[in-house]
């Protein structure tokens, strides 16, 4: 599966829901770390979205315990299923040559870094887009924003490794970086996660459900300079003449 616009994934500990994600999510992020018997769900799977396999520790927001870590993320990567497999910055750095191994298996690499204290200033997460990029075949980068500034630096990092040519996702966790779920593919971000509705999982801060999150993100879709939402807001709206569009 390779990403070229932008795709929402539906995170979930359970994959009996994908059919709720179904005409809604374009994948599914399947969050080892917090599921009962990962593997034997990815067995019986017979779902039509893709999976993104995700299995954090910890330290890097997840439950999952460091021994067999990423035994099981690579188990599940051998599955037709998996698309994609989420790998921290820092296990990329220190474990270099399992990426290969992955790669194996013939799923892309999503190589992510969380900071769930601070933004860092933007040519700190500039560089961290960059080694982020030079492992994987996304990078991703979740920030917490202290003011509606940090999420400025965020879509601004964002925008400008687009431009550059790098596949991004990013997002500014919590509540004043909430709006930045709903707006950063416009910035160039290639990913969106949301959870299902009622999933009782504890995820990352600032989510907004799957439902709702794909209403906004198409609400504020762009294609270009056309101007299909005005029009159909005119279509709506009695407007003043001279307030009008022209034909």
């Amino acid at each position: 599966m390779t990403i070229d616009d932008f795709a929402l994934a539906a995170t979930t500990k359970d994959l009996t829901r994908e059919a709720d994600a179904r005409g809604v999510a374009d994948l599914v992020e399947f969050r080892i770390d917090r599921a009962e018997d990962p593997i034997e769900q990815l067995e019986a799977y017979d779902g039509e979205l893709p999976i993104l396999a995700t299995n954090r520790n910890q330290w890097f927001g997840g439950n999952a315990r460091d021994a067999g870590r990423l035994d099981t993320l690579f188990a599940a990567s051998r599955f037709d299923s998996v698309a994609y497999v989420d790998i921290e910055l820092e296990t990329a750095r220190a474990k270099e040559w399992i990426l290969e191994e992955f790669r194996e298996n013939d799923v892309g690499l999503i190589i992510s870094h969380h900071d769930f204290e601070e933004t860092p200033e933007k040519s700190v997460l500039t560089a961290i887009i960059d080694q982020c990029a030079s492992y994987g075949d996304i990078a991703k980068v979740a920030t917490y924003p202290t003011d509606l500034s940090d999420t400025l630096t965020l879509l601004t990092a964002l925008r400008e490794a687009t431009e550059d040519g790098i596949d991004t996702a990013g997002i500014a966790m919590g509540e004043i970086g909430s709006h930045t779920r709903v707006i950063g593919h416009i910035y160039g971000s290639k990913l969106g996660y949301a959870p299902l509705l009622g999933d009782d999982s504890d995820y990352a801060p600032g989510q907004i459900p799957l439902g709702k999150l794909a209403a906004l993100i198409e609400a504020t879709r762009i294609n270009g300079t056309n101007l299909e939402r005005i029009e159909a807001i005119e279509d709506d709206v009695t407007v003043p003449p001279e307030l009008r569009l022209p034909n």
